[in-house]
């Protein structure tokens, strides 16, 4: 019987152990995205500060090597806008922010949203009803995860985004439902060199 309760008590120090390694992995799991997103905060609030806002007619591509972006975008940030990754729900810097001004492509600046189009979707994610300009985001079929959804990017660089879907409210219809991390704000009060919608 001893021997029983010897066997039971090392197999409850082995969950134990189990379960404190995966609270510790989990606690700096999230002292790395909170580290990650407060470096992110800092290169962009550097970077806001020269911005000019374009809203071109056109758009050209804009083509780099994976190198560039990595270097450019920085870890998390290059694993959203470049391999389609996702951020938890209600972590990113912008789902609950409501300053008045543009969102742009963090890897390339071309403006896509606007606050005027923003809402609170409960979702997390910062959301909003419709882009700047159709032309400005892209759309693709997406089939992750078992499910069929539409994939949207911006149209210059083609950084992913987040996904679109047919939930939102009026006057569209739709909710373009946005990881924070591939946006950047940009105050409407800064100035513009082209004049935007």
């Amino acid at each position: 019987m001893s021997e029983m309760h010897a066997f039971r008590d090392a197999w409850s120090w082995v969950a134990l152990c189990v379960l404190l390694s995966l609270g510790i992995a989990s606690c700096q799991q999230r002292r790395v995205e909170h580290a990650t997103y407060e470096m992110v905060q800092t290169m962009d609030r550097d970077h806001t500060k020269k911005d000019v806002l374009e809203f071109p007619d056109t758009v050209e591509p804009i083509q780099k090597s994976e190198e560039e972006w990595k270097e450019l975008l920085g870890e998390f940030r290059y694993y959203v806008m470049r391999r389609k990754g996702t951020e938890r729900a209600f972590t990113g810097q912008y789902w609950n922010h409501h300053a008045d001004g543009w969102y742009v492509c963090a890897a390339c600046g071309l403006p896509l949203f606007s606050s005027v189009d923003k809402f609170d979707s409960g979702t997390g994610w910062p959301s909003f009803t419709r882009p700047v300009r159709e032309d400005y985001v892209g759309t693709e079929r997406d089939t992750s995860y078992g499910m069929v959804r539409t994939e949207i990017h911006c149209a210059r660089c083609g950084g992913h985004l987040g996904h679109v879907f047919e939930d939102g409210p009026p006057p569209t219809g739709l909710r373009y439902c946005v990881n924070s991390i591939s946006l950047r704000f940009v105050p409407r009060e800064r100035r513009q060199k082209k004049q935007g919608p």
